[in-house]
This record gives structure tokens, sequence and C-alpha cells, in this order.
């Protein structure tokens, strides 16, 4: 805990330090728009942004929002082509609010509600140094994410009565559903199941959407035929409805240095509620996406990630948020690995990004500093770190849309290194400190927090409620996502963890899952993750698994709590509460399970030493 605030106080004073001056304030209705009314409000943000821009002094400046509801629309919107990473590369984009080559600005919407309408980003921070948003919601006011209520169930004749919120915007054609926004029109095909009670629903993820027919019997009201959830649905359920397309985030962050988003709820976005790429130090504090309420009739955030973090550094920290009902991570932050695709001289590499959600922005820098994975083993390549001498685009004018770099290095490669085996690039320069504390997930698809970074990462005092898969997940992956890298400093404490794993996905192993993607874990020599520490914790769990890690050495799983309840039937494959595989001094010392707990039962230890697992 002192090692955090510490870290905390040094990011404030940092930011202090660049706003000791009393700011000046810039009303938005001086741009034209007032508050409450349904008017266009796009064109007094571009006024807005031209004076920002105007301005020859760099003096700190306060844009204040007198209180209410501001709505803004594509006509007469920013109109840019962004490449997002871990988004659909598709261009050009609306934007709400085009932050870009902007310093020493606070944007206070004391309070405000922003509603956009059609397909947009709401803000974008480009280039940007010591920006602070604060003090607004974000909605939109149709989304392309909907939900089904489920009225009656007939299984005998395959059929169910459900009802569609909000409500309006669609078509049937041919038997099939169609929704429809502002501009824009998806074929859902598949869902997210809720029960009731706002839990995604027990042992039923990402379920198909492709019944034989939809019939409208009434407005807002279907009859599906054939679908093969039917059988297994009641009275009261929801299906979030989605299309998995990721075309616009909330808030996009690129290139931006000291960015403060504090008090801010994001409601919907159609790709993550924040993407921040190539920035240094940002910080959250009750940055939230969540639902207006507990009684929200919507059962949905955002169609992806909470925060997403791609090659971000100096410190990112994210405390006091709530992040529920998303469609994925509350958290993942990571780099990027390219793909070397051609050795051209003992310094020189053609690398590309591989991802095709994740490409079109900048990688790196002359000066940074870079080492090499051999992706199927996922194992570092020698002892020595590289350093970039030049790097260039060569397969578009410059980095924006780009996909293959020319990398020049400073020394000598390794003589491997080439297309003719699979060799991962990773940047450690561009690679982030972590904070996250005091946060709320729940009720969420896939997994709670991600994290991929070598720099030190404290995860404390979260509450995890019902995330649908795993809590916590270090990953790393130079095969399919191609996200960076191994952790070296984790320290997860004071958390409480309940009733994760109700469903089943991609890397969930156990409530806290360290789960590298190693297509060759055989053949590893070097352990890739290192340096865990999981203590003082509390598990709230119905299941069995609560720990699985894989190609690790140093884990501490000390003071933890564990207790046992029965709201759903355990049904995990992984039955032991510690499966390791290739591991290395792990240590188990001083936990608290609430049943007998036999070494030789609950510990399943494979491709590891005879003395890889330390019991105290």
């Amino acid at each position: 805990m002192k090692e955090t605030r510490i870290l905390l106080l040094g990011l404030l004073l940092c930011h202090a330090g660049c706003t000791q001056q009393k700011p000046s304030t810039v009303s938005f209705d001086r741009f034209g728009i007032l508050p409450d009314t349904q008017d266009n409000a796009s064109d007094a943000a571009s006024k807005l942004i031209a004076y920002l821009q105007s301005r020859t002094d760099t003096a700190h400046l306060t844009v204040a929002f007198p209180a209410g509801t501001y709505h803004f629309y594509e006509d007469g919107a920013f109109v840019r082509e962004y490449y997002i990473s871990n988004h659909d590369q598709d261009n050009p984009k609306r934007v709400g609010f085009a932050f870009e080559h902007l310093q020493n600005i606070t944007f206070d919407g004391q309070g405000s509600e922003f509603i956009f309408h059609g397909r947009m980003i709401p803000f974008a921070l480009l280039n940007g140094k010591n920006i602070t948003l604060k003090n607004f919601s974000v909605d939109f006011a149709v989304p392309a994410l909907r939900q089904l209520q489920v009225l009656d169930v007939n299984r005998a004749r395959n059929e169910t009565k459900a009802a569609i919120y909000p409500s309006g915007y669609y078509r049937i054609e041919d038997g099939r559903l169609v929704l429809s926004g502002e501009g824009f029109e998806i074929v859902p095909t598949f869902a997210m199941p809720f029960a009731s009670d706002k839990r995604l629903a027990y042992k039923r993820q990402d379920v198909g959407f492709r019944p034989e027919s939809v019939t409208e019997i009434s407005p807002d009201t279907f009859l599906i035929k054939g679908w093969d959830q039917t059988a297994y649905t009641t009275h009261g359920e929801r299906f979030v409805l989605r299309s998995g397309h990721r075309p616009t985030p909330g808030i996009f962050v690129s290139e931006c240095i000291n960015t403060t988003l504090e008090n801010i709820r994001i409601r919907y976005a159609e790709g993550m509620g924040l993407l921040a790429q190539m920035s240094k130090n940002i910080i959250l504090d009750r940055f939230s996406v969540c639902l207006r309420s507990d009684d929200d009739p919507r059962f949905f955030t955002t169609q992806a990630d909470a925060t997403h973090f791609s090659g971000c550094k100096g410190v990112i920290v994210s405390k006091n948020g709530l992040y529920e009902n998303m469609a994925d991570d509350a958290i993942n932050v990571h780099g990027t690995y390219l793909r070397v695709t051609r050795r051209m001289d003992d310094h020189t590499l053609h690398a590309r990004y591989m991802h095709p959600q994740a490409w079109g922005f900048k990688w790196g820098e002359p000066g940074d500093s870079v080492q090499f994975v051999e992706s199927e083993r996922m194992e570092t390549v020698g002892n020595h770190i590289h350093t970039i001498r030049s790097i260039k685009p060569i397969d578009q004018p410059t980095e924006t849309g780009a996909k293959v770099f020319e990398i020049t290095f400073a020394d000598t490669l390794p003589a491997e290194i080439s297309e003719a085996g699979k060799y991962g690039m990773e940047n450690l320069t561009w690679t982030p400190e972590v904070v996250f504390a005091d946060n709320i997930v729940r009720n969420n698809r896939a997994r709670g927090a991600l994290f991929s970074t070598p720099r030190r990462v404290v995860c404390e005092n979260n509450l995890f409620d019902h995330p649908h898969g795993t809590a916590i997940l270090l990953c790393g992956d130079c095969n399919g996502w191609y996200e960076t890298g191994a952790c070296k400093e984790v320290t997860i404490r004071n958390n409480t963890f309940v009733n994760a794993l109700a469903g089943s996905y991609q890397f969930t192993n156990a409530v806290i899952s360290i789960y590298p993607e190693i297509p060759d874990l055989d053949g590893q020599e070097r352990l890739f993750h290192s340096g865990i520490v999981v203590e003082d914790n509390l598990f709230e769990i119905f299941d069995h698994p609560l720990l699985y890690a894989k190609s690790t050495d140093g884990i501490i799983f000390r003071n933890n709590k564990v207790t046992y309840n029965t709201k759903y039937e355990p049904f995990h494959w992984n039955t032991h509460p510690f499966f390791f595989e290739k591991v290395r001094n792990v240590t188990l010392e001083s936990n608290h399970f609430g049943k007998d707990f036999d070494p030789m039962r609950d510990i399943l230890i494979n491709r590891s030493p005879k003395d890889a697992v330390n019991i105290r």
C-alpha cells in the first residue's frame, strides 16, 4: 500500500506542477448552444475546438458547460481518419470533440449529459498534453446493441415470444431481425443471455442468434421460431443482441501525455468505453462504464472492454471506478507484437502488425528498446535488448494506416531472427506501470482485469462481483491476438472475488488465470511470467478452481481466505483449486480454506519439477 501511495503522489504532483496557475474559464454557451434542447451541438463543438486551436498562449484554460443535456449529431461533426487499436479500422469516423494538438485544457461538463446520434466517437484526444476531461456522462440515442426480454416460451413448438428494448429502429427482412440506428444497420448473430437480476446466465456464453424466423406480432414484440435457446430460456431473461462490430470507442486517446479522466460515466459505446494507445501517464478517477441505476431497464453498456490500453507507458491509474455489464473486460493493458517478415541485413528487419483490429498507428521511435520472442515457445531470443536506430512505414507514406515497418537497430541482430522462423518484436519502452484499485467490476462478459506489462502492477481493494469468466488474467500471445507481454512484478491483494467463472471463455481456467498462449509449451526453456504475489484476498466461490498458472517462475499465494456457496452447481472442467503447468518457485502459505484442503487432491502439477510447489 505504501508503494502505491508513493506512486500515486508522484504522478499527481506531476500533473499539479503543470497546472499551478489559476485557470481561466470559457463557457460552452458562448459558441451558440444552450443545454436541454434537441438542437445539434456539433457545430458549437467545432467552434470550440477552433477557438482552442487559435490560442497563442499555453496558459491553463477550463472549458465549462452549463449543466444540462446536449445532443450531438453526425451532421456538422468532425470527420477523421483514425486507426484505433483493437477496433475495426473502418474510416472515416465522425467525432464529437476532436481535441488535437492541444495542451493545458480542462473540459468540465459540470454534471452534463452528452447524447450522441449515429455512429460517432464522442471524444478524441490526439497529441495532447495535460488534458483533463471531467464531470459528464456519455450515451447514445439509439445504441447498436439491443436486448430482447423473454415474455413467453413454448418449448413444444420451439417458439419464444420476446419484446425488444430500446423500442423501434428495426425491421424484419425475410424472417431476419435487422437492427437499425441513425445512419447504420446491423444483423445480430449472437447474444449475451442475462437473468432478470442482471447477472449473465449460468453456463451460457456467447450464444447464437440465428433463428429460423422472426415475426413481428405487434410493435416491438416478436415471435421467434426455431431458435436453439428456446430449450433453455425462461420468462424474464434478457438477451443482448450483438454483431461484434467495434467501430468507435467512447473516448479515444492517442499519443498524449498526462491525461486525466475524472468523474465520467460511459453508458454505452459500440467499441471500448476508453481506448488509449501510445500515450504516457493516464489517470482514471471515478471513471465508470455503467448503467444509469440498478433499475435501469438496459442490461448492457459497451460492445467491448470498458477500458483498454495499447502500447502506453509511464503510469496508468484506474481507481474508484464502476465497470459493469460490458461485453468484454474491465481493463486490458498490453503492447502489440510485430511479426518479423523479412531480414534485410544484420541490422534491419521488416515487421508487420498482424491482428486485423490492431494496425495503422505508431509502434515505436528511435531510441526505443526492443526484445525478440520466438512465437511458438513464447520465449525471448538471447539476453540482449536492442535499440531502434530508425523506423519507417513501408506500405504507407506515414504511420497512419501502416501495417509494415522497416526497422534498423543500432547493434547486430541475432542470426536466427528472420522470416524463416516465427519471431515477434516487443517494444519494452512503451510499457506502463499499472495501479488498478478500489474499483467494482460486475456482471460482465469474458474476464475482469487483464495485465500484460513487464513493469510493476498493483491490483488491490477491488470487488470482482460475478464476472462471467476469469476475474484476473495475466496473458501474452504472439500467435493470435499479438498482445504483449510477460509480467515481472504483479501484486494482487485485498480484493474480493464473488462467483466468477459462471461461464467459459478463452483463457478462463480459474478465478485468477496466468495463461500465456504457448503452442510449444514442451519445447519452452525460459518461462514467461514471473514475480506474482496473490495475498490477503477473499474468494467467495461456488466451484473449485482458484489459481491456474502456466510458464511462470515465482508465485506466492498467501493469507487468502476461501469460502464456498451454493448459488450455482459446480461445472468447470478444472476441478482443482490449484493447477500448475510448467512452473517453478510456487509458495502456498497461511491460506484459510472453507473446507479441508488436501494437497494431493487439490493441487495438479504438470510439466514442472517435483519441488515446484512449496506448502507452508
